[in-house]
């Protein structure tokens, strides 16, 4: 491994700012505040908090301390504190490119509705007129014109995974736009990373502010914020609202994907890490709570506008609709920006919000993968400018098929099924190898190292008994809800009743699924295996050295 010459931060607000940049994300915006509304509105808050304390917190400060003290990506880290754990940085590499497949299409989308903001009309305001001009588009009509957007415009949706009808142009230029971006931010690895996320980190806090003091002047905005903020205690009671909790801490934070033990190896040796794992976690916390406020407020003005009289129910169905994924988020939001005077505006503004928060995210995913490799001797030859940019070449050629009509469906597919459970065993791994392998004792005194203090008793009861029993348990949740979900199914859109129907994946696309949760978390034995295996034949072959030499002798 090539740890000579190591780049690193400018100062430790990049590394600060990359760390949030990268953690607050579509997530915050999206999942937090649907949650939210499932589990009896301001009753989430106490678990989610709990959650952040037990889980959260001890495993960031976890990723960053590896990071720090071995000054490696995620593959040499693990391969340093044993080399039969190299395969736990593999399973990162390979979950964290699954993410880079698939993650810049929401940003390709991002882009696609921001460039179609500057029109006098709002596109998905409006139903467009059929062919003979007699009135609005059938498809359109049966659905609604945001959905109509969204569903025909936007991705040229097919009716199934099974019918492909070759790439979305439109949507191709936008997705290679998305990666042409994320490449200028990272050609120069951490040097352009650092200046870069002054911005990405910075600039949504703006826009999510500009859009609480104009959802808070909205009509009926206050009734949203108050149905947030009223708690439904018996919620307490549901064991799936402390799942929910436990899994939105642990994705948010974005624990076991190697971007932070990446973005940690280019720290000074004695940097205060403990300090920034505290920071950045609150503020990912702090931050799902400000933007579900700003949600609500947008909800409840939607809500009165459209129900006087069915509040409740339109709030359910508004943030009902934000559970069905990223693509439905879409729906929602512009929804609501059409009914808003100056739309062209605020639609321009959040647009430009959640393009920020998608890229500062991106950085992190890629980080994950372009760190691993450089450590090796033979990739750290090649230039920065060059490596990124075929990684990242790579990364485009890969997920165009996520541009077909039927791209969508295996967007769904990557992002069910393409980390949620590898991620759950990699970082359940990672605290078992630092507690029982590597060892508290010796974990402590690399610490004291670094901070001149060991970590108090709160950290070592979280690292060996709290934080692994937390993930056992999630971990065995995902897996009897797969056993019990029977065949799995994804939304197919129907445009004869203009709605999305469920549908049961053909065996080609369940078989893929298969190969999508195995082939990640497969490394790990795998490597283990080799390692094994190349020890015992570099044993025997000394034996026989040995031998030899004695019967010289």
């Amino acid at each position: 491994m090539a740890k000579d010459a190591r780049d690193s931060w400018g100062s430790p607000m990049e590394f600060v700012l990359a760390c949030v940049s990268y953690a607050v994300g579509l997530g915050n915006v999206w999942r937090f505040p649907y949650l939210c509304q499932m589990h009896g509105g301001g009753g989430f808050l106490i678990p989610y908090l709990i959650m952040l304390v037990l889980e959260g917190v001890p495993l960031f400060y976890l990723e960053l301390a590896i990071g720090q003290k071995m000054r490696l990506g995620s593959i040499g880290a693990w391969t340093a504190i044993s080399p039969y754990l190299g395969g736990v940085g593999l399973a990162s590499v390979v979950t964290s490119l699954y993410l880079c497949l698939y993650y810049n299409i929401i940003n390709a989308w991002s882009f696609w509705y921001l460039f179609h903001s500057f029109q006098s009309v709002l596109p998905w305001a409006v139903c467009p007129a059929n062919s003979n001009l007699t009135g609005p588009l059938e498809e359109c009509e049966k659905a609604t014109p945001t959905q109509y957007f969204f569903y025909r415009e936007t991705l040229n949706i097919s009716p199934s995974i099974e019918e492909n009808g070759g790439l979305h142009m439109g949507q191709a230029l936008c997705f290679l736009l998305a990666w042409v971006i994320t490449y200028l931010f990272i050609v120069r690895g951490i040097k352009s990373t650092g200046k870069v996320v002054y911005f990405t980190a910075t600039f949504p806090y703006v826009v999510m502010l500009i859009y609480l003091i104009r959802g808070m002047t909205l009509h009926g905005a206050l009734n949203g914020v108050k149905y947030m903020f009223t708690p439904k205690m018996e919620e307490l009671a549901n064991p799936t609202t402390w799942i929910n909790a436990a899994t939105q801490i642990f994705f948010s934070l974005g624990l076991g994907f190697g971007s932070l033990i990446a973005f940690a190896s280019y720290n000074q040796y004695h940097n205060n890490f403990e300090r920034q794992a505290i920071i950045v976690s609150f503020i990912n916390s702090g931050t799902s709570i400000f933007s579900a406020i700003v949600t609500f407020s947008i909800y409840g003005f939607k809500a009165t506008v459209n129900y006087e009289t069915c509040l409740e129910r339109y709030i359910s169905f508004g943030a009902a609709m934000a559970v069905e994924g990223a693509g439905l988020a879409f729906i929602v939001y512009s929804e609501a920006i059409k009914n808003m005077p100056l739309s062209q505006l605020w639609s321009v503004l959040y647009f430009v919000m959640l393009l920020l928060l998608g890229m500062g995210s991106m950085l992190g995913n890629i980080t994950a993968i372009i760190t691993p490799l450089r450590d090796f001797k033979v990739v750290a030859r090649i230039s920065d400018e060059v490596f990124n940019g075929g990684v990242c070449l790579l990364c485009l050629l890969l997920g165009l098929g996520f541009t077909t009509t039927s791209g969508n469906y295996w967007f769904t597919m990557f992002n069910d099924y393409g980390a949620t459970f590898s991620l759950l065993f990699v970082v359940l791994i990672e605290v078992i190898a630092v507690s029982y392998i590597y060892g508290i004792r010796r974990f402590e005194k690399d610490i004291e190292d670094m901070l001149g203090h060991r970590p108090n008793w709160y950290w070592k009861i979280m690292w060996a008994g709290v934080s692994p029993l937390l993930l056992i348990c999630l971990f065995v949740f995902y897996v009897v809800n797969y056993i019990q979900g029977g065949t799995p199914t994804y939304q197919a859109w129907n445009k004869d009743l203009g709605k999305s129907e469920q549908t049961e994946y053909p065996v080609f696309g369940q078989a893929f699924i298969g190969l999508l949760l195995v082939s990640s978390v497969s490394c790990i034995p795998l490597t283990a295996l080799y390692v094994f295996c190349q020890r015992k034949k570099h044993a025997q072959q000394h034996k026989q050295q040995l031998t030899v030499n004695t019967v010289a002798a």
